[in-house]
């Protein structure tokens, strides 16, 4: 009886490692995904604290964060080293690019991953989830204006795209992606100071400046020739993006025509709840919101 037990018990042993063998090894092998690497200038690619090569890589990693750094070759001294963690998602493609300046402030980067989104989407779409160095770029995907980031822009049509990230006072960045139904493409993208232009704060200072000269001005012609002061007139505020867009229609669906910048100062003909009807120098007209205007 005891012979017969044990017998028993070593053919579910055996049983069971058959099934950990068909079930969990396949699992285990596949809890991987694949990274891509492009920089310019050349770099060693050194992930995890072990030099793996030079770039372009491309390698297979588990799935989870990693950290890479990416050092110039032959000691470079005009670009700068990069650090910093990668994700990789099981059996995904993490792309990354770096454009290495002489400093963190003139580099440039894209990362890349991809992920199943967490609901199922009506419809052949996906989403793209973007982050942006410094805060605030404005995001284009095939060159419509859909928000500022971060944020994440839903119901992108499946298939290829080029995205574009714009801030005043930096280089704009932009990459092909590829949009997969029911997948959320995850960007965080750095973009490089542009030293040619200068500062934001600078801008809109002369700006102001300017705007006020051409109020001064026109006040001053309205008082030579008596022309009608019953004209009502706005100055346009601080945005987060240092401009403010002006659209055909009072609503944000309306059709871009121009961007205004603050201080500057214009007539309104016309008002529809929040929304403000504005006459441009050349004669154009057309609709802001009120959220970012004074009126005077």
């Amino acid at each position: 009886m005891k012979r017969k037990l044990l017998f028993i018990l070593v053919i579910l042993f055996v049983f069971a490692l058959f099934l950990a063998y068909t079930f969990l090894v396949p699992y285990v092998r596949n809890s991987t995904g694949k990274i891509k690497i492009e920089s310019s200038p050349t770099t060693e690619v050194v992930i995890d604290g072990a030099a793996v090569g030079k770039s372009p890589y491309n390698g297979e990693l588990s799935v989870g964060d990693h950290t890479v750094k990416l050092i110039p070759e032959g000691g470079d001294s005009k670009a700068v080293i990069w650090e910093g963690t990668v994700s990789i998602n099981k059996n995904a493609l993490t792309y990354m690019t770096r454009e290495l300046g002489s400093s963190e402030l003139t580099s440039s980067g894209i990362i890349l991953t991809i992920a199943k989104m967490d609901k199922r989407p009506n419809g052949e779409v996906g989403e793209v989830a973007v982050e942006s160095e410094p805060t605030g770029a404005i995001i284009y995907i095939d060159n419509d204006d859909r928000g500022v980031a971060p944020t994440v822009v839903e119901e992108v049509p499946a298939g290829d795209h080029e995205l574009s990230l714009f801030l005043p006072g930096f280089f704009r960045k932009t990459q092909k992606i590829n949009i997969e139904k029911g997948y959320r493409v995850s960007v965080k993208a750095k973009l490089a100071f542009d030293q040619s232009h200068s500062t934001l704060e600078e801008e809109l200072d002369s700006a102001r400046k300017e705007a006020t000269k051409e109020a001064e001005t026109k006040t001053d012609e309205n008082t030579d020739t008596n022309t009608d002061t019953s004209k009502k007139t706005l100055t346009i505020l601080d945005t987060p993006t240092g401009f403010l867009n002006v659209r055909v229609e009072p609503s944000l669906d309306g059709e871009q025509v121009t961007q205004i910048k603050p201080g500057e100062i214009y007539e309104f003909t016309e008002q529809d709840g929040d929304w403000y009807k504005i006459t441009l120098a050349d004669g154009t007209e057309g609709w802001v919101f009120g959220d970012y205007i004074e009126e005077n």
